[in-house]
């Protein structure tokens, strides 16, 4: 299965995470975000960017996870009504970072708080099973610059 993530060039040319504090993980917590389409990781850069710093220059990354490995599902039914609130991060954050400890899988296929029906897929780079997963190549990519925050 391919996954995608748009960052910066400068960081495309390794699966490295950051260890900042997002929605699904706490700081100090190092978890890869990836999406599954290529517009979902742009809308997902367009939202938490808040439109700034857009004229730079990205990347796609084009991330091969094997259909062997274990890919944890995160079902909305078990979350929160309003899980995708702002104000719900830190319930977020104990699921992710209990997913994270646990080391059950190298992956976790979560909700898009975006798009509804749409999926977001967690990298553990902690796992055994991570180095498994592979950086298949990356793409120029430019937003749109009628895209506005």
């Amino acid at each position: 299965m391919l996954v995608y993530r748009i960052t910066k060039a400068i960081y495309a040319d390794r699966l490295v995470a950051s260890g900042g504090a997002a929605r699904w993980n706490e700081r100090g917590q190092f978890v890869i975000y990836t999406a599954a389409t290529r517009a979902l990781a742009c809308l997902e850069n367009v939202v938490h960017r808040s439109g700034e710093g857009l004229q730079e220059i990205f990347r796609v990354m084009v991330i091969d996870i094997p259909d062997e490995l274990r890919i944890d599902l995160l079902v909305t039914d078990t979350l929160p009504a309003d899980w995708f609130d702002f104000r719900q991060y830190g319930t977020c954050q104990r699921i992710g970072g209990e997913w994270i400890r646990s080391g059950r899988s190298p992956v976790l296929k979560v909700p898009s708080a975006i798009i509804s029906n749409e999926w977001n897929y967690l990298l553990n780079p902690a796992h055994p099973d991570f180095q498994r997963i592979g950086l298949i190549r990356t793409e120029p990519f430019v937003f749109d610059p009628r895209i506005k925050a």
